[in-house]
């Protein structure tokens, strides 16, 4: 539970005097990071506790420098969790925050959406800009207050940068362990990440549009959409496979993430046996039940007991396991739990990538022998592949989505940073008149075939509870939709239909 928003609880003085170590609250179950290798020189580790000691004051180098190194060899990366609030936090409405810049409060608010212990600092820094200054950070490290000008940025960011001689995934993980970059996400890499509803939107998109070109159908009722990840990002899964009216099955080995989504009521029900998850999904596919189920347990055991069975039960697969980071907590081997995983993937990581490894063969023969008879989705390259965009089975960005990008549609998000209620439910009001509009246009058919897939969407957010922290939205647009949105949002403010006090929109 969220304690009471304090702001001087995050941006007072917390180097004089020094701060207690949050222990019990740490000691809270909760996700954390998983423990990486620290494979890092001596030299190296110490230039990474410099790296951090640049923003305490000298008298506390002593006993901080220690701490940091244990970290560094503990977690494989300094998280410097004596600054980790002790606390449970939640954004306030904007009028809630101090700042002398109206604007760095709003950055405020969003940085609240996304804290990382790190960002007391920023927050400090946002406190006592001006209107005539820019803070610039990189990879989360604040560089320093600039002069500038009303009309600039009040901050600048830029994520992950690595000179491209050197962008190996060797020198990532070292420059990430010595603190100097970071993973270049768009969105809580920019403070925008408002929950998992942003992927929410764009799963449902990709699944209803996946249903058109693959199956030729409109309606998913009855199909089975098989895939991984109840994470992060990949919890969204199981929400997007009902509104797009699916039923969607989603395999988790982490129990804490999977009963997260389930207390959360993104997930309806699971089990961890398979036999009654075969028998629930030949009974719900019967009843053309919309329904989304867990399994507590390995994806690749779940692949090959559907490969087993003489029905084909699934129409459309996909993973959302973090395979751009595998070796490290972004896949987990069949045959192990996930604490054996954890405790493996750094005391013995070439075992454990040899067992990733094997798993991924499994996992890739048990989908052949189901391709063979219809499923639909799930992308891996071709033998022979001479690149990383040559599918066997073709990559939904690619397949999907980039016809969507092409043409213009993207993500156009926006917070009410009043935070309340009616003003979200009035711009979702707003948002679906606009489509009703661009509807009644001569747009291309694929065009009005997205405005109604993101009308059918806006139209049924608030049902769905999609929020997570302060009140937002997303929807996919292109130019002409982005321009009414912004002008409609705008009068609405005007008007005062929408909290003309504290509301922004921005894309």
């Amino acid at each position: 539970m969220a304690k009471q928003f304090n702001q001087g609880d995050i941006t007072n003085d917390f180097f004089n005097p020094l701060i207690d170590y949050p222990t019990e609250f740490l000691a809270l179950p909760g996700p954390r990071a998983p423990k990486r290798p620290c494979n890092l020189t001596n030299e190296e580790k110490k230039q990474a506790v410099r790296n951090v000691l640049r923003y305490v004051p000298k008298e506390h180098h002593s006993l901080l420098a220690k701490e940091f190194a244990a970290e560094l060899e503990k977690y494989g990366h300094i998280y410097a969790y004596r600054f980790c609030p002790d606390f449970w936090i939640q954004a306030p409405e904007l009028w809630g925050i101090t700042a002398r810049s109206k604007t760095c409060g709003a950055i405020i608010l969003m940085i609240l959406n996304n804290l990382d212990p790190k960002f007391r600092l920023v927050l400090r820094y946002l406190e006592d800009m001006a209107n005539d200054q820019t803070l610039v950070l990189y990879s989360g490290h604040p560089l320093g207050v600039f002069p500038s000008s009303p009309s600039a940025p009040r901050m600048t960011i830029t994520n992950g940068m690595m000179i491209p001689n050197y962008s190996t995934k060797e020198l990532y993980n070292k420059f990430f362990a010595m603190g100097v970059t970071q993973y270049g996400q768009m969105t809580a890499g920019s403070f925008c990440y408002i929950g998992p509803q942003g992927i929410v939107h764009g799963t449902t998109i990709t699944v209803m549009n996946a249903g058109r070109r693959y199956l030729g159908v409109e309606s998913l009722a009855g199909k089975v959409f098989v895939t991984s990840g109840l994470g992060g990002m990949s919890g969204a899964q199981p929400k997007a496979g009902t509104i797009a009216g699916c039923i969607a099955v989603i395999a988790e080995i982490n129990e804490d993430a999977l009963r997260k989504r389930l207390e959360q009521k993104w997930l309806d029900e699971y089990t961890k046996d398979l036999d009654k998850l075969i028998e629930k999904i030949k009974l719900y596919r019967g009843m053309k039940i919309v329904v989304s189920i867990g399994y507590l347990g390995n994806v690749v055991d779940l692949w090959e007991r559907l490969a087993a069975e003489d029905e084909l039960l699934v129409e459309l697969g996909s993973d959302q396991t973090s395979l751009h980071n595998p070796y490290l907590g972004g896949y987990y081997p069949a045959g192990l739990t996930f604490e054996e995983s954890n405790v493996m993937m750094t005391a013995n990581p070439a075992e454990f990538e040899r067992q990733v490894q094997s798993s991924l063969r499994r996992q890739i023969g048990a989908i052949d022998k189901l391709a063979a008879r219809g499923i639909a989705g799930v992308p891996m390259l071709k033998e022979g592949a001479k690149d990383d965009k040559t599918f066997r089975y073709p990559s939904y960005m690619q397949d999907i989505m980039g016809d969507i990008f092409s043409m213009g549609f993207g993500p156009f998000r926006w917070v009410c940073t009043s935070n309340k209620d009616e003003c979200l439910k009035k711009s979702d009001e707003i948002a679906v008149k606009v489509f009703d509009e661009l509807l009644k246009t001569d747009a291309p058919e694929p065009v009005k075939q997205q405005y109604r897939d993101n009308r059918k969407w806006i139209s049924e957010a608030d049902k769905h509870q999609l929020v997570v922290g302060t009140k937002a939205r997303i929807l996919y647009s292109d130019q002409a939709g982005r321009v009414a949105l912004a002008l409609a949002f705008n009068a609405a403010v005007k008007s005062k239909e929408i909290d003309a006090r504290a509301s922004c929109h921005f894309s």
